[in-house]
């Protein structure tokens, strides 16, 4: 049986305690095992906004902080190895914006994190919609809505 090792990161004890009022890692974990057929290694890592921003701009140009950055680094028929990252107070804020609960937003964010590892994209119109609908399944199985309706 082929196993998919999950890694949980917070880059500060301030990141841990913000992440555990939203999600336990049980939950963090059900997410990702709902999104993700590989087998492999996905390491999770919750950062501040210092944190994102450095990596955004270090890898996209972006001088910004960003909701979920996706690292691919092995993807095969069965297995793969990945890190996504979250800039949890961008997704607080984004949440909060958006009239979403920060769990549905997070959920939504770590399934679309675990597509990208997948190889997943949403650059064309046709990847976006495939990705969306894939998106919006997932999420309608954990018990969450659409996440592209306004709410």
């Amino acid at each position: 049986m082929q196993k998919l090792t999950i890694h949980i990161q917070s880059a500060s004890p301030a990141i841990e305690k913000s992440l555990s009022s939203i999600a336990s890692p049980a939950i963090i974990k059900k997410w990702v095992k709902a999104a993700t057929k590989h087998s492999g290694l996905l390491t999770l890592r919750f950062v501040n906004p210092a944190e994102g921003k450095k990596l955004n701009l270090a890898f996209r140009n972006k001088d910004k902080p960003t909701n979920v950055l996706t690292f691919p680094y092995e993807l095969t028929k069965q297995s793969l190895a990945a890190d996504i990252i979250f800039c949890l107070p961008i997704v607080q804020r984004e949440a909060r914006e958006q009239g979403k609960t920060t769990k549905a937003h997070l959920a939504h964010l770590i399934i679309h994190g675990c597509l990208h590892a997948q190889g997943h994209d949403h650059e064309r119109d046709k990847e976006a919609k495939k990705m969306e609908s894939l998106e919006i399944k997932l999420l309608k199985n954990l018990g969450f809505p659409n996440p592209y309706l306004p709410v």
